[in-house]
């Protein structure tokens, strides 16, 4: 077993040898300005085109409605406040609990914004939500994300999509933590704006994409030349493109065995964890939550504090359930949005099917000279 052990795949994932070959072929071979339209521009053109169509065909979406982007961060961005300006939105429906640069993009519209509440588990309630679309004069945009990139709780984006269908408002759903491990298909699924980012299923940084259904149109959010069908100016990454349609590819179709043993290895986690030590809560532990993402609420104790610095030494890469403003920290506003108690330590621990049973273990091993056993 190598160190250091890396159990942070919801923040980003490693990149595959399959996707980092087929870049370096792009990067080598097709050098080319997809807008010109000599050979090597038309080439390289015809190469962002037929991961255009390996997007669609995954998310069952037209290639008419798939547009790549930096991230999907611009993506959110974009969708969002081009939304605004180009739908008439007057009022926006999202949760506390939503990435920043959603509730970020939302802040900065200035419009009515209502934000629905949230168990102790990070559910929303359907019918708060269906109350308040019951009750919508005003043109209602709902911003809500797939799976919370932090306590792992998977929203019923079905449902949810329904009722904005039933109640005339659009929906946009941040998908960054589902795409490339659970099925998507926006035929069947009525929403109308999703983002996604490759480094979040072992592709490369730098590229996301978004899709835009094909019964809306908004205005373009980046202004310049033609590309991206005039709606995302600037010459595109193609490697990056290329690189983040191999590692869909790959992910949708490893995605059983993949999942299958994500799943095992939270298993053995969670398991483990409910085994040896005391006081532990398991933050969304009553929701549907995804397979690859644990947060584990741990007991004040002596040693809680130095808890990811200790992790971090000891070899294992996860991701603290704090943030850090001028020295003080404190919970994120997701674990305080679910009412978590701040003395408690929030360590998220998220896998892919690189990691490993034995990782497992050693982890546990470690966490043992970190918090309380049971007696």
């Amino acid at each position: 077993m190598n160190l250091p052990i890396y159990l942070d795949n919801a923040s980003t994932t490693p990149l595959l040898p399959e996707v980092i070959e087929a870049m370096n072929s792009v990067m080598t071979d097709e050098y080319g300005n997809p807008s010109s339209i000599h050979a090597k521009g038309r080439k390289s053109k015809s190469v962002i085109e037929a991961a255009r169509k390996t997007v669609a065909k995954v998310i069952n979406a037209s290639v008419a409605e798939v547009f790549f982007t930096s991230s999907a961060t611009e993506a959110n961005n974009g969708m969002i406040s081009s939304a605004v300006k180009s739908l008439g939105i007057s009022r926006i429906i999202t949760t506390k609990a939503e990435h920043p640069c959603v509730l970020n993009t939302i802040q900065s519209q200035k419009i009515d914004t209502v934000y629905l509440s949230l168990n102790s588990n990070g559910e929303i309630d359907l019918y708060e939500l269906n109350h308040l679309l019951s009750d919508s004069d005003p043109k209602t945009l709902v911003s809500l994300m797939y799976i919370n990139n932090e306590i792992g709780v998977i929203h019923p984006v079905n449902k949810i999509a329904e009722l904005c269908k039933e109640h005339n408002a659009y929906f946009h759903c941040d998908a960054v933590q589902a795409v490339g491990k659970y099925k998507i298909d926006v035929q069947k699924t009525p929403i109308h704006f999703l983002s996604s980012s490759a480094h979040k299923f072992h592709g490369p940084k730098g590229v996301g994409f978004m899709y835009i259904n094909g019964d809306v149109s908004i205005e373009p959010y980046l202004y310049g030349g033609s590309q991206e069908r005039n709606m995302r100016a600037g010459t595109e990454n193609l490697y990056g493109i290329v690189g983040l349609a191999k590692a869909l590819e790959l992910a949708v179709h490893e995605k059983e065995s993949r999942m299958s043993h994500i799943a095992s290895l939270k298993a053995k986690l969670l398991e483990e964890l409910m085994t040896h030590f005391v006081d532990l809560k398991i933050n969304a532990g009553g929701a549907q939550t995804a397979a690859h993402i644990a947060s584990i609420s741990f007991p004040h104790s002596d040693k809680s504090e130095l808890m990811m610095f200790n992790l971090d030494i000891n070899g294992i890469c996860a991701s603290a359930g704090s943030a850090c403003s001028s020295g003080v920290e404190h919970d994120s506003p997701v674990l305080e949005a679910i009412g978590h108690d701040p003395k408690r330590k929030t360590v998220r621990f998220s896998f892919s099917h690189l990691n490993t049973a034995e990782e497992i273990d050693y982890l546990i091993e470690k966490l043992k000279t970190l918090t309380p056993l049971q007696s």
